[in-house]
């Protein structure tokens, strides 16, 4: 089979298409015949390297981390699922293996497709659709008409977190170019700031949370537009303590890294009277199941930017990497 291999930590040549072996499914796993994935910015740290530290591969290993398929075979005590159910699943971390016409995953990472969705735009379900769904219902907490800030709201992530943000009764904000105020705000945003003309600390406060996609000083200026004891979630910048006990399973070691790391961040949210966490998602079924729902009901639809034919996913990523996307960039198998 076409497997994208990651074959060391570097450049974009680090990765290539080239032919694999076929896993096989264990106890407990189920084989996918892969119809499409999904591609992160995650993809290109891993291939960087700079997640080296906390995510630990043996390289080389098919990359990718995201997937929607159907089910081709089942290990010996799969219950969930039988030969011929379309599913999507965000992969195991340390496994990887969506980048390829088959992978193999534990049938806990998966979900059923939801009606009606086609595999292209399941495929970018798994991965943001997770960050979001645990960032605004598990970390921020969001209730019925709570105020929340979304930075970046036109990209793969922020697309689906101002739609379950808006299907748990918030209200959002959000920043966007010009050409994503559109986009955003048949989202369901209700306030958008073009980043290029005005700052967002000018124009918003007294907000409730924040979820920070973009880093840098967006991170440290929404400090300043949350109530007192309010938190901003953030997947872009620093680990603090708590990512290495809730989210890595690490101990004090780790803890008291991040603690040096995120010091000066975290020195600043306390200024403000607030709290900085940054979250690393954990793959669930369960929650697929959730977001699977909330497509159901219509409260949620994926966004899709681009679709490549997997024969072109050099291109894929030399397109994600340019920071343009309104959406996500899938590959076809």
């Amino acid at each position: 089979m076409r497997g994208y291999v990651l074959t060391r930590y570097g450049r974009p040549d680090a990765m290539e298409l080239r032919e694999v072996p076929t896993p096989r499914p264990g106890p407990g796993e189920v084989l996918i015949r892969v119809r499409a994935a999904g591609l992160n910015p995650i993809d290109y740290k891993l291939r960087q390297g700079t997640l080296r530290a906390i995510v630990k591969l043996s390289l080389p290993t098919v990359a990718g981390s995201e997937l929607a398929g159907e089910v081709e075979a089942v290990g010996t005590g799969v219950t969930r699922f039988a030969v011929g159910d379309r599913v999507f699943a965000r992969v195991d971390k340390s496994t990887l293996g969506a980048f390829a016409d088959h992978a193999v995953v534990a049938e806990t990472l998966a979900a059923r497709m939801p009606d009606g969705l086609g595999f292209t735009d399941a495929a970018g379900l798994p991965l943001a659709g997770l960050t979001s769904l645990q960032a605004l219902r598990d970390e921020l907490r969001l209730a019925k008409g709570d105020r929340v800030f979304i930075s970046g709201g036109a990209g793969g992530v922020g697309t689906l977190a101002i739609q379950i943000a808006v299907a748990m009764g918030a209200q959002v904000a959000t920043t966007a170019s010009p050409r994503g105020e559109q986009l955003v705000r048949s989202l369901g945003a209700t306030t958008v700031i073009d980043y290029r003309k005005e700052k967002f600390t000018d124009v918003l406060g007294d907000y409730d949370g924040a979820f920070d996609l973009t880093g840098g000083q967006d991170l440290v200026d929404s400090f300043a537009i949350l109530k007192p004891g309010a938190t901003t979630v953030s997947v872009t910048t620093t680990p603090e303590p708590a990512t290495a006990r809730k989210d890595l399973g690490k101990g004090p070691l780790f803890a008291a890294l991040f603690g040096v790391l995120s010091w000066k961040i975290r020195r600043e949210a306390r200024r403000h009277g607030v709290t900085y966490r940054f979250l690393f998602m954990h793959p669930s079924g369960t929650d697929l199941e959730t977001l699977a729902a909330m497509v159901g009901k219509g409260e949620l639809a994926p966004v899709t930017d681009r679709v490549f034919p997997f024969d072109r996913i050099d291109d894929a990523f030399a397109y994600l990497e340019q920071g343009r996307a309104k959406g996500k960039v899938i590959v076809e198998m």
